[in-house]
């Protein structure tokens, strides 16, 4: 089975990076290994619908974004698989040019989409400023996000290993946007 980590998200718009970041800090920090399975990981930025050749190549995906959903507050986390997204998530209104979610739906129509799952962050600042900062709930809403995905490719019967534990997502939040990911199957 072939899993792809694919981070969405405007690094210049603050929290709204958060997804790029993240899977940069995955990346950096874990190293993923299986002997039937294979974990590739994008930042696939604010690319959406040139995404599409290659999520289709994918059995499952899981996508890292910010969200919006009912009640609320910045730094929460959801994890959820996107057939089965609850009502109160709201995947509209971030700084991408095309959403996610309509790009997700396009792959769906044509029955091509992986089974996929969605780690969604709220933010608290979006376009506010063009900055690298992240705010101190998205920082430390980081912990949740990595259990949250650990935990769930372990359940596909990936071995994760830590190969660098001194990084931070803050320190990442700072340079992503000149890291190339080691395990990425280039667009």
């Amino acid at each position: 089975m072939n899993i792809l980590i694919l981070g969405i998200g405007n690094i210049l718009f603050q929290d709204e990076g958060m997804g790029a970041h993240f899977v940069h800090y995955l990346d950096e920090k874990y190293e993923f290994n299986s002997e039937k399975n294979s974990v590739s990981i994008v930042d696939g930025g604010t690319l959406a619908q040139r995404l599409i050749p290659l999520i289709v190549k994918f059995d499952k995906l899981i996508v890292v974004d910010c969200i919006d959903a009912l009640n609320s507050k910045p730094g929460d986390v959801y994890f959820f698989d996107f057939d089965n997204m609850p009502n109160s998530i709201d995947w509209q209104g971030s700084a991408h040019e095309v959403e996610m979610l309509q790009t997700l739906n396009m792959i769906q129509m044509n029955g091509d989409l992986p089974q996929t799952q969605v780690l969604g962050i709220i933010p608290k600042r979006v376009a506010d400023d063009t900055t690298f900062e992240l705010s101190e709930e998205i920082i430390n809403a980081t912990p949740t996000m990595e259990h949250t995905i650990i935990n769930y490719l372990k359940q596909l019967n990936i071995d994760v290993k830590v190969i660098n534990n001194d990084i931070t997502i803050t320190q990442i939040a700072q340079v992503s946007y000149k890291r190339e990911i080691k395990n990425d199957p280039k667009i």
